[in-house]
């Protein structure tokens, strides 16, 4: 942090990295659902709806193209997400540091 208006000992603060940690697991928590659904979801899929996924498109049947062809491009969208997302909230945690720190004394 170069910023001098922000002491380092203000922003690796234990009240900082704990409400950092707590907005992170949660994100992981809705990352790791949407790849668990769509893991869960395929094979449920296939079995409650054999006639759906045996369908032939562009070559695969929909089963094959979602798991060949789509499952990877889905993971890495999550990823994407969950990095730029990670991202933005220490981003906002340094930002609610400074604001707090440049408020008048009393409020």
């Amino acid at each position: 942090m170069s910023d001098p208006a922000i002491s380092p000992g203000e922003v690796h603060s234990e009240a900082f990295l704990h409400r950092l940690m707590r907005r992170q697991l949660a994100l992981s928590i809705l990352c790791a659902s949407a790849f668990l659904l769509a893991l869960v979801g395929l094979p449920l899929l296939n079995y409650l709806a054999p006639e759906a996924m045996a369908r032939r498109v562009a070559g695969f049947t929909l089963s094959w193209l979602v798991l060949g062809v789509l499952f990877f491009p889905f993971v890495w969208a999550i990823a994407w997400v969950f990095i730029r997302r990670s991202i933005g909230l220490e981003t906002q945690e340094v930002e609610e540091v400074r604001a707090s720190t440049h408020r008048p004394k009393g409020h």
